[in-house]
């Protein structure tokens, strides 16, 4: 199998911070996350309408992405092959909780409908794939802690067999205001830093 891949860009979102390749790009005191996100959104002048429907996972998950790519320059009138690899430990619980909220609320009839479409964690990456015309593999994995074993052996697969030219790869884990992260990176054949285990757990832990 071909290993010679690449990390060509990363993006962390964590404590009130967006960065780029290790570069701030955005830090604010809020302590709320939504109103966090939200600035982060408008500084970083991601247009996306759907956003502000998302749940908080998908707004994570999608805003670090949208770094990301856009600074990849893609042509999005054109369909880009760049695969998915996601993972959390959380999986979706923070809407989940929400969704049983709204269960069990005695004042409404039923569930809410906005709320129960995000009881996957997968749709944050049908949310990125609708904006970036992103039609190649996707995964969403859930495990106990970062594994960046599973993250270069299946990226580096997708390469290999040339079931897409680029992955989009990383971890995103939101369970509540205050547990949230994202470190996302692009797996590509091209770049400075070789993709292997070890760089990649010292990119997360940058």
């Amino acid at each position: 199998m071909n290993t010679d891949f690449y990390i060509k860009s990363y993006c962390r979102i964590k404590d009130n911070t967006v960065s780029l390749n290790d570069s701030v790009l955005f830090n604010d005191a809020s302590k709320s996350f939504i109103d966090f996100i939200k600035s982060a959104y408008k500084n970083q002048n991601t247009k996306y309408p759907k956003f502000f429907k998302m749940d908080n996972l998908s707004k994570l998950a999608f805003l670090a992405a949208d770094v990301l790519l856009k600074n990849e320059n893609l042509k999005l009138e054109n369909d880009n092959n760049i695969a998915i690899v996601f993972s959390n430990r959380a999986s979706s619980l923070d809407t989940d909780r929400k969704h049983q909220e709204s269960i069990q609320n005695k004042e409404s009839y039923y569930p809410s409908p906005a709320v129960f479409v995000y009881t996957l964690p997968n749709i944050c990456i049908g949310e990125i794939s609708i904006k970036y015309k992103l039609y190649s593999e996707n995964s969403f994995f859930i495990f106990d802690n970062f594994n960046a074993s599973h993250l270069l052996t299946y990226s580096n697969s997708l390469l290999s067999s040339n079931k897409a030219h680029e992955v989009l790869c990383g971890w995103v884990e939101f369970d509540g205001e205050n547990n949230y992260e994202a470190f996302l990176y692009l797996v590509s054949k091209t770049g400075t830093i070789k993709h292997t285990e070890q760089n990649i757990i010292t990119l997360y832990n940058t």
